[in-house]
């Protein structure tokens, strides 16, 4: 079976999250043909029940592991896409349909590219594939519980590949050394309701909230490192739940999200947000979440491999970069080196996604020569 085949069956199954819609046991199958182990791990934390599989082959290290993930996210109004969600069509070289880009045409070129290794070398060591069902959403039965699953039965590799689409427009541009953390703040300032008319009577707390978010959206939290961009804070929503004009609120409250560099973490965060708010002399409620840190593999050997297999394929020496949002990386990096190296992001998550065949036939061709340089 070669990359489009594989990639148009799993497109087939809609497995939006946490459903797999049998994209799961379809790569299972694949991979049993080729002599891989595979086990099927749904775990069920938040009520609902997740999908995931590992696979391997081979029992010794060096062990290399792709990690990526089946579940994708909804397709939208279904009557705009152009053959269908879950009907994936190749028009003009161009194969259409959910998770063409993000990521079922990656997880399918690392499979064929397994297989085409496995034809022609013999392998010493492992390579293994963790895929998910929980990556587009809580992210919280996914990678998470199958690291720790490979950790207590032996399984944890060496390096690890995660094939998420890292190239903004062409295969060769990029590769992800690493990833910002995210921080969510959820700000409250709560005042007395009353009539606009008789303001002495009422405590509008939207001026002291104004304030507040003044003095987080003017502060510098830094200016960047190495390998990251500065430390950044948006504010997400605003609002009273206010439907009259003609009403002072009871309270106000915002969100905010802040994507933050190795300077820092979650909890330096927190401290220094809470300090800044502080300074107001204001009083204010805040709640935090999150659970992606900051994270660098540092250039070395890993990335020398996956920077070589790209050139060799493309002609071109990819940039080592840490842009974009979170990805399932961020849990491996605490197991083994993990690098991300895979498609083009463009299309991802809109109308219509898709990625060109031949790029699906050049990821094929990367990730072979990542195999064969990592076990030369």
């Amino acid at each position: 079976m070669d990359v489009l085949t594989l990639t148009q069956k799993l497109i087939a199954c809609p497995s939006v999250t946490p459903e797999d819609a049998g994209a799961q046991v379809l790569l299972a199958e694949f991979l049993e043909g080729l002599g891989f182990e595979c086990y099927h791990l749904p775990f069920a934390e938040e009520g609902y029940e997740v999908p995931n599989l590992f696979a391997r082959i081979g029992t010794e290290g060096p062990h290399l592991c792709y990690a990526g993930h089946t579940d994708v996210v909804p397709p939208g109004p279904e009557e705009q896409w152009t053959f269908g969600p879950f009907n994936p069509e190749v028009k003009d070289g161009v194969l259409y349909g959910r998770g063409a880009s993000d990521m079922k045409g990656s997880v399918a070129a690392f499979a064929v590219a397994a297989k085409k290794y496995l034809r022609n070398n013999d392998l010493k060591g492992s390579i293994s594939m963790l895929i998910t069902g929980d990556e587009e959403d809580l992210a919280v039965d996914g990678t998470v519980k199958v690291l720790e699953w490979m950790e207590k039965n032996g399984h944890v590799p060496d390096v690890c590949l995660v094939g998420e689409p890292t190239n903004p427009e062409h295969l060769g541009q990029e590769i992800k050394v690493g990833r910002r953390g995210s921080l969510n703040g959820h700000l409250t300032v709560k005042g007395k309701q009353g009539h606009v008319a008789y303001q002495h009577l009422a405590d509008n707390p939207m001026p002291r909230l104004v304030k507040l978010l003044n003095v987080l959206t003017s502060h510098t939290f830094d200016e960047g490192s190495e390998f990251f961009p500065p430390t950044n804070l948006e504010i997400t929503t605003i609002d009273v739940g206010n439907k009259a004009t003609n009403v002072i609120p009871e309270h106000g409250w915002v969100t905010f999200n802040i994507r933050f560099n190795d300077h820092w973490s979650s909890a330096s965060l927190k401290t220094k947000i809470t300090e800044l708010l502080d300074s107001t002399g204001f009083d204010y409620e805040i709640e935090f979440e999150g659970n992606a840190e900051s994270f660098i593999t540092q250039p070395g050997a890993w990335s020398d491999i996956l920077v070589g297999a790209v050139e060799d394929v493309t002609g071109l020496k990819p940039e080592c970069t840490t842009s974009g949002g979170t990805s399932d990386a961020r849990f491996i990096v605490n197991y083994c080196p993990v690098i991300e190296c895979g498609g083009i992001n463009e299309s991802i998550h809109q109308i219509d996604e898709n990625a060109k065949v031949s790029d699906l036939e050049d990821l094929v061709k990367i990730y072979t020569r990542v195999l064969e340089r990592y076990f030369s």
